[in-house]
């Protein structure tokens, strides 16, 4: 079964992608950098996902092969020793692949741990951008607001241009 999160990163990292691509062609920078740290942020969730799934499989793997080895061995030992002596050492064999079986688990554990929080990372540097992107956008037009006036109607009037031409 896949992780909802991978699901849910792969819907935000499309939305970012969304997001960024008329950012870019209206020319707003403010839209095209909250585009790229939603799609950052839907990696992100999609990698903590994975890791998540890797994690369940690699977990159900080393039980599934800690019962079959149990089995054979008990099998293997029932057929040439007594049965009392045969149960001490299956229960010793058992006790040795669950031990194996917890050390698997606490590694696959840290290794999702840290995925996740590379993920973290990149995704406050992405929110960090965004704010100082936005700051500098805030500041160019409180600066320039004729000349912001004017390209955001160039950017408008080209927008509507495209959206009048792909119904024609």
């Amino acid at each position: 079964m896949v992780d909802t999160d991978r699901i849910t990163g792969a819907a935000r990292e499309f939305g970012g992608k969304v997001h960024g691509a008329v950012g870019d062609l209206t020319g707003s920078k403010r839209d095209s950098l909250e585009g790229r740290a939603r799609e950052a942020a839907g990696q992100a969730e999609g990698v903590y996902g994975q890791a998540k799934d890797t994690i369940r499989g690699a977990a159900e793997h080393v039980a599934d092969t800690a019962r079959d080895l149990g089995g054979k061995l008990r099998d293997a030992v029932d057929d040439r020793l007594g049965s009392d002596d045969v149960e001490t050492r299956v229960r010793r064999a058992q006790g040795a692949v669950e031990d194996q079986y917890v050390r698997a688990e606490r590694g696959v554990r840290r290794a999702a741990d840290e995925a996740y929080d590379y993920a973290e990372d990149a995704y406050e540097r992405g929110g960090h951008y965004l704010r100082r992107g936005s700051r500098e956008v805030s500041h160019q037009v409180a600066e320039y607001p004729l000349a912001s006036l004017l390209i955001a109607g160039l950017a408008g009037f080209g927008l509507g241009l495209l959206v009048s031409a792909s119904r024609d």
